[in-house]
């Protein structure tokens, strides 16, 4: 299983290695004609087009009268699961909770000598909707994306949540999606997938209410359609395959960083994983435990796919040159594998999340930490952050000037809307001084 080797001692070594990761992006543009005919049918004929895209998708018996799940199923789910999953399900959420209140912003406001009010009102959206992948017919169910995207939601204190997901063959929902949903209240539950879902839960249908944001995980259908849908409705983000980045010393552990790797490279042929060293020794030694670890997995040939194309080793002449490439790579997770991380950390400019130590491997974060596990990618980490709280809420100005700031100030403001030629502006101040 080869995995790429490359060298960066300066900025000038970026072009290459820049030029390779690139080739991610490339879109597949044949979707979005595609995408654009599902969003306008069901636009146009609601139930009756989510429950055809169904049939021929998902489950072939699909009744447009088993869209929403109806609450009691929700709740019975909660005894389909063990109990010890209960809790740790519990426990994740609470973890999840905890660190998201942290986020939350308070509306504020200031007044001035002559009575004049100014200040900013922060409130949440109506309504959210989220979308959670099927994962594998069903069989993979991703509780982890549903809690990571319903939690800041409902910490903004959105008021309505609707939850679409594609039914099993059989027309059922993986009961762990059912507890989860469950245990963090939400009883709102639609069996739909791909960008059909999407569309529904955009423009509303019969049976689901349209929403202002949309948030949640998907493939490339997914993905166009939230991407052809902005400006009519929020979305969290437009992301693309997951990658990691990792800047290790030699106090690091060959196996635990070759494990780190794979645990992205197994998501998918285009994840990307990618090792920064100073130490040969090391990397050599993680070029061998990738071999014998890969084998060894069940997704090894998705892994081994992942790591033959956008897989990595990159040596460099020192740490502080590891964190100029760290910069450059701008990945989605960064882990710091070394001896003293917190003295790196201060170089550290663009990550969507970072894993200090070698102790926090990223699926930490990915379930229990308690940080969003939905980071931009391919770079958008220069400019864009995690899923919060703040991609659940808006936030309204508020100004109540007073008689005597109209006084005070009114020929400024006639003067400059008169700079920009709208006299209609500088006469509508100039009224309140007659």
């Amino acid at each position: 299983m080869p995995c790429r080797e490359m060298t960066f001692a300066s900025r000038a070594d970026w072009a290459a290695i820049q030029g390779w990761l690139e080739k991610r992006k490339d879109p597949d543009t044949k979707v979005d004609a595609i995408v654009r005919d599902i969003l306008a049918n069901v636009r146009e004929r609601g139930d009756e087009a989510l429950t055809e895209y169904t049939r021929k998708f998902d489950c072939e018996t699909f009744d447009t009268a088993a869209l929403r799940v109806p609450a009691q199923l929700i709740h019975d789910a909660l005894e389909a699961i063990p109990s010890e999953d209960i809790e740790i399900l519990e426990e994740a959420i609470h973890r999840v909770r905890t660190f998201h209140l942290n986020q939350k912003e308070k509306s504020w406001w200031t007044t001035d000598e002559d009575g004049t009010i100014l200040g900013q009102m922060v409130r949440p959206v109506d309504r959210v909707g989220l979308y959670v992948p099927g994962g594998q017919g069903g069989e993979t169910p991703l509780v982890s994306s549903l809690i990571m995207n319903a939690v800041p939601a409902q910490v903004a204190g959105v008021p309505s949540i609707a939850v679409t997901s594609p039914p099993r063959k059989d027309g059922t929902l993986n009961p762990y999606i059912l507890a989860t949903a469950a245990l963090l209240g939400l009883d709102e539950i639609f069996l739909a997938g791909s960008a059909w879902a999407i569309a529904a839960l955009a423009y509303g249908t019969e049976t689901i209410a349209p929403c202002d944001v949309l948030a949640g995980p998907g493939n490339i259908f997914v993905a166009t359609a939230k991407s052809q849908l902005i400006g009519h409705v929020g979305i969290d983000m437009v992301a693309g395959p997951s990658e990691i980045a990792i800047l290790a010393d030699s106090s690091a552990t060959p196996a635990w960083l070759a494990a780190d790797m794979l645990s992205q490279a197994e998501h998918d042929p285009l994840a990307a994983s990618i090792l920064v060293t100073p130490d040969t020794e090391l990397a050599a030694a993680v070029r061998a435990e990738l071999v014998t670890q890969c084998d060894a997995l069940p997704r090894c040939e998705i892994a081994a796919n992942s790591l033959k194309s956008w897989g990595a080793i990159i040596t460099v002449p020192d740490l502080e040159t590891g964190a100029e490439l760290i910069n450059l790579l701008a990945a989605e997770h960064l882990e710091l594998a070394l001896a003293d991380p917190w003295s790196m950390l201060g170089s550290i400019r663009h990550a969507g999340a970072i894993f200090m130590g070698h102790n926090s491997p990223e699926p930490v974060g990915d379930y229990f930490a308690g940080p969003n596990h939905v980071l931009p990618t391919l770079r958008t980490v220069r400019f864009s952050s995690a899923l919060s709280v703040q991609n659940f809420c808006k936030k309204s100005s508020v100004i109540a000037a007073s008689p005597g700031y109209v006084a005070e100030h009114g020929a400024k403001i006639a003067r400059l809307a008169r700079l920009e030629g709208l006299e209609a502006h500088a006469r509508s101040v100039e009224q309140r001084n007659k």
